[in-house]
C-alpha cells in the first residue's frame, strides 16, 4: 500500500463521521443504555463485514477480467472522496428525529444493505487501496476484518460519547466540517501523486 496516510485518513474520518451507523448507535444508547445498544452495534459490525467481502471479492474479479479499469475505479474514487468532502464542507446540524430503527442485531445487519455510505465506502476503499496492490483471499479477508471492527469501534464510541460527541460537533461544527473536508481532498488528490 502506497499511502498508508492517506488509507487511514479515509477510514477513520469516513467511519467516525456521523452517518446512519453512528446517529443509531448514539440514538439507540441514549434510549436503552450502552450495555443493551452492544447488539445493534454487533449487527452492523457483521452486515458490515459482508458488504466488505462482497465488494472485496467484486473489486478482484473486475481487476481480473478488466485489468484497464484500475484507472476508472481510481477516478472514480477519487470523485466520491472529493464529493464527500464537499458534502462534509457544506452539512448542516443533525438531528435524530429521522431514527426510528429498533435496538436488534438484525436491524444492525440489515442497515448494511440499505446504507449507501458504507456500500460505496467499502466499493471506494477496497477498489482504490487494497485490490491494486493485494488480492490473496487471506489479505483481503484481514482488510476486511480491520475495517469492519473500525466500524465496530466507531459505532460503539457514538454510543458510549453520543452526548459529548454530538454537544462537541454541535459546538465546533464549521471547524469540524472544513478539517475533515480538507483531510478527504488530500486524500483524493493523494491518488494521482
Amino acid at each position: 500500500m502506497p499511502n498508508f496516510t492517506a488509507f487511514l485518513s479515509y477510514v477513520v474520518i469516513t467511519t467516525f463521521t456521523p452517518g446512519p451507523n453512528n446517529i443509531m448507535a448514539m440514538s439507540n444508547a441514549s434510549r436503552y443504555g450502552f450495555k443493551k445498544s452492544i447488539r445493534f452495534n454487533a449487527g452492523v459490525f457483521f452486515g458490515f463485514l459482508i458488504i466488505m467481502v462482497l465488494s472485496s471479492f467484486l473489486s478482484v474479479t473486475l481487476y481480473s477480467l478488466i485489468p484497464s479499469i484500475k484507472p476508472v475505479m481510481t477516478f472514480i474514487g477519487a470523485s466520491y472522496i472529493l464529493w464527500l468532502a464537499w458534502k462534509i464542507y457544506k452539512s448542516k446540524s443533525h438531528t435524530e428525529d429521522e431514527n426510528k430503527a429498533t435496538n436488534t442485531f438484525t436491524a444492525g445487519i440489515l442497515l448494511q444493505f440499505v446504507n449507501v455510505k458504507v456500500i460505496i465506502y467499502c466499493i471506494t476503499i477496497v477498489s482504490t487501496f487494497i485490490v491494486p496492490y493485494y488480492n490473496s483471499v487471506f489479505v483481503l479477508s484481514m482488510f476486511s476484518l480491520f475495517l469492519a471492527s473500525v466500524s465496530f469501534l466507531s459505532t460503539c464510541s457514538w454510543a458510549m460519547f453520543g452526548s459529548i460527541f454530538q454537544k462537541f460537533l454541535f459546538k465546533n461544527e464549521r471547524t469540524v466540517n472544513i478539517i475533515m473536508a480538507l483531510l478527504l481532498v488530500y486524500t483524493a488528490l493523494s491518488f494521482y501523486l
